[in-house]
C-alpha cells in the first residue's frame, strides 16, 4: 500500500467510510467508480482481521436462509445473489484476484425424525415463496454429495445458493479500491461521526461530504450516533483441510439446523457456526468446538478425518429484525447490521449506497430504513 502524502491525509473527500470490512470496502469501490473521491478509515489493519467477513463462510445462500417473517429481506437477498456473478467478474478483472466463487448450490439435510420434519417444513415454505428447491431421498442427496452420513433422513437441494471466498474478496477488495484512488487508511479508529466527516481516536478530523458508517458490530459504539440499534452475535468457526494428496471432501454446502459446511474448492471446509449473545468477548471455547465438530461428525463423517487449521470467532452485527440498516439516518448515511448476510449482501448494498452517494434514485425498501427504531432515549 502506496503511503499517504501529508496533504492527501488532510484532504477533504466526498466521502468518507467508516469501516473496512466487506461492505465498506465495497462501497468505497463502487463509488469511487462513479467518480467520487473516497476515504476509508478502519481501527485495525487492512484487510481488516477483525472484520466479520474475516469469519465469515461466505455463504450465497438467500434461498437456504428464507424466512416466511423476513420477506423483504428474501427479496433483498434473491437480488444481491443474483447480481454477484457479474459482481465477482467485474472485481476479479478490476484486481486481477480470484475470489472464489463457486457455483455450487446447497443442500440442506436432517439427522432425525425431528429434523426431517423441519426439513418438510422448509421445503413447503420455499414453495409457498415461490423460490426453487428440489425435494430429495437420502439416497438422491447421497449420490449428489457421497460424503453424506447413510442415517440422514431427509434432504432438499438449493441449486441457486452458491459460496465465494470472504477473505480473497476483500483482498481484491482492496487492489481495486487502490486502483480507482481510494484513500486507505488502516490503524485509523474512528471515535466520532458526523455529516461532516469523522473524528479519529487520535483527535484528527477527516472531513468529507458524506459519511458512510459500515463498521459491523462496533457501530454502536461510535459517538454521534446514539441508540444505534446494532449489536455484536458471536459466531465460532472451524477452518479444516484435506490431508496433501486427498481430493475434496464436499462439493456442495452442505447445512443442517444450527450449522454449515463450506468447501472452498482446494480441500478446505469451513464449518459453522455458533450464534451466542456474549457482547464483544471473541474467545473460541472447548463447547464451541465440541458442538461444531459433534454435529457435523453426525452428518459428514470424513470431517472427522481433516486437519484442524484454525479455529475462530468473530462477531455478526444484528439489529432487532435482523435486517440490515440502509440509508440516511441522523446526517449520517448507514451500511450495517448486516447479522449473517453480510457477504451476500454485499453487491446490493454497495450498489444502493453508491447509488445514494451519487444523488441517484437507491431504491432501498423502507423495510430497510434506519428510522424504522427509534432510538433510545429518543423523543417518541
Amino acid at each position: 500500500m502506496t503511503p499517504l502524502s501529508p496533504r492527501s491525509a488532510r484532504a477533504a473527500r466526498d466521502v468518507v467510510v467508516v469501516g473496512g470490512g466487506i461492505v465498506g470496502l465495497a462501497v468505497a469501490w463502487r463509488a469511487a467508480r462513479r467518480g467520487l473521491s473516497v476515504t476509508v478509515c478502519e481501527r485495525g489493519g487492512l484487510p481488516s482481521y477483525v472484520a466479520a467477513a474475516h469469519v465469515a463462510a461466505g455463504m450465497l445462500a438467500p434461498v437456504a436462509e428464507a424466512d416466511a417473517q423476513e420477506r423483504p429481506l428474501l427479496r433483498l437477498g434473491l437480488d444481491s445473489a443474483a447480481r454477484w456473478p457479474a459482481f465477482a467478474a467485474e472485481l476479479e478483472e478490476a484486481s486481477g484476484l480470484s475470489v472464489g466463487y463457486r457455483d455450487c448450490g446447497t443442500l440442506v439435510v436432517a439427522r432425525d425424525r425431528d429434523e426431517a420434519e423441519h426439513v418438510d417444513r422448509e421445503i413447503r415454505l420455499r414453495e409457498a415463496l415461490g423460490v426453487p428447491v428440489a425435494r430429495l431421498l437420502p439416497s438422491a442427496a447421497r449420490c449428489v454429495e457421497p460424503a453424506l452420513a447413510p442415517t440422514i433422513r431427509a434432504a432438499f437441494h438449493a441449486p441457486d445458493d452458491h459460496a465465494v471466498d470472504p477473505r480473497a474478496v476483500c483482498e481484491a477488495l482492496l487492489v481495486a479500491c487502490e486502483r480507482v484512488d481510494v484513500e486507505l487508511r488502516p490503524g485509523c479508529e474512528v471515535r466520532a461521526v458526523t455529516g461532516g466527516g469523522v473524528t479519529l481516536a487520535s483527535g484528527e478530523h477527516v472531513t468529507a461530504g458524506r459519511t458512510v458508517v459500515a463498521a459491523g458490530a462496533w457501530a454502536a459504539r461510535i459517538a454521534g450516533l446514539p441508540g444505534l440499534c446494532v449489536r455484536p452475535v458471536k459466531g465460532q468457526v472451524l477452518r479444516l483441510a484435506a490431508r496433501a494428496g486427498e481430493g475434496p471432501l464436499l462439493e456442495h454446502v452442505v447445512r443442517w439446523d444450527g450449522g454449515y459446511l463450506v468447501p472452498r474448492g482446494d480441500g478446505r471446509v469451513v464449518l459453522g457456526a455458533t450464534m451466542e449473545d456474549r457482547g464483544y468477548d471473541t474467545n473460541v471455547t472447548a463447547l464451541g468446538v465440541y458442538e461444531l465438530l459433534r454435529d457435523a461428525g453426525e452428518l459428514v463423517p470424513g470431517v472427522l478425518e481433516l486437519d484442524l487449521e484454525c479455529a475462530l470467532a468473530g462477531l455478526r452485527p444484528a439489529t432487532p429484525d435482523n435486517a440490515p440498516l440502509l440509508g440516511e439516518w441522523e446526517g449520517v448515511v448507514l451500511a450495517c447490521g448486516h447479522h449473517r448476510n453480510g457477504v451476500l449482501l454485499t453487491p446490493a448494498t454497495a450498489d444502493r449506497i453508491a447509488a445514494l452517494l451519487a444523488g441517484e434514485d437507491p431504491h432501498i425498501d423502507p423495510a430497510f430504513a434506519p428510522s424504522r427504531f427509534t432510538p433510545v432515549g429518543a423523543p417518541r
